[in-house]
């Protein structure tokens, strides 16, 4: 692949009105894979990290299809029952997906049946996959606790910490989670800056993306849109989601080439760019 590729690593596509029973929200109106791509492709964004919904559970169908009309410039991120048998993930696998997401934003941040998924942890450990994490401001310390420390993490949306300090005990977690992570060429653990309307809002979202650069190094970096950011519409303009990364970072070229570029195609591709 060209090492001109440029990765949106968090959007979604979902239709009008569909959600599994249950959910929380349901959309009002269509996110459609090709409204994604017209915008994504006006700014130079060649390929993207398709990230189930949560009102659309663990029926991943909807993804998958995504998936199978564009092999070559789509990866997928699944939601996934604790149960989920390894057959099934093999073949999620086969489709392009590369991970799974735990998504507990809004809901109970129980993970007592996530540390019990010994079966489902080993079958994402032989497959290679990563867990996406999503919590609600504050909440991820217990939640990165339970996911395995062979087991690579992304954690969304700048990890939501209450303030962008090193005191803060989000950002304590993070570094625990690395400093404890087995040492590696790749990184274990990875900050997808995205969202940054979803950030407590004391937090400024440059402090806290320069404070992920200086703790964590451009290696653990990855940019997402969000779009078509659900309950922010009014911020799903795509050229201002993909501007934002330069200004996140100080126009660090480096850092947002690793966050853009390097960082998602050696994740979700395999690839050294």
């Amino acid at each position: 692949m060209s090492t001109k590729s440029s990765v949106d690593s968090h959007f979604h596509v979902f239709k009008a009105g569909k959600a599994v029973s249950g959910s929380r929200y349901s959309p009002d109106y269509a996110a459609r894979f090709s409204e994604w791509q017209s915008a994504a492709r006006a700014v130079g964004v060649t390929h993207g990290v398709l990230v189930q919904t949560s009102f659309m559970g663990t029926d991943n169908g909807n993804l998958v299809k995504q998936l199978q009309k564009n092999p070559n410039t789509l990866r997928g991120v699944a939601v996934v029952a604790p149960t989920e048998g390894f057959l099934q993930l093999v073949d999620l696998n086969t489709q392009g997906v590369r991970g799974i997401r735990i998504n507990l934003a809004g809901q109970s941040h129980d993970v007592a049946a996530w540390q019990a998924a010994k079966p489902l942890w080993e079958a994402v450990i032989q497959l290679g996959w990563h867990v996406e994490l999503h919590t609600d401001t504050g909440a991820l310390p217990s939640v990165l606790a339970a996911i395995p420390l062979e087991i690579p993490v992304v954690i969304d949306h700048f990890c939501r910490p209450e303030k962008a300090s090193l005191d803060d005990e989000t950002v304590q977690a993070v570094q625990s989670r690395v400093a404890s992570s087995e040492p590696s060429t790749l990184a274990q653990v990875y900050v997808k800056l995205s969202a940054a309307y979803r950030l407590h809002a004391d937090v400024e979202p440059s402090n806290l993306a320069k404070l992920w650069l200086g703790e964590l190094g451009a290696q653990a970096l990855l940019w997402g849109s969000d779009w078509p950011c659900t309950n922010f519409e009014a911020k799903s303009y795509y050229a201002n989601l993909c501007g934002e990364l330069a200004d996140w970072l100080g126009h660090d070229a480096a850092a947002v080439q690793a966050a853009r570029s390097a960082n998602p195609m050696r994740l979700y591709w395999g690839l050294a760019v």
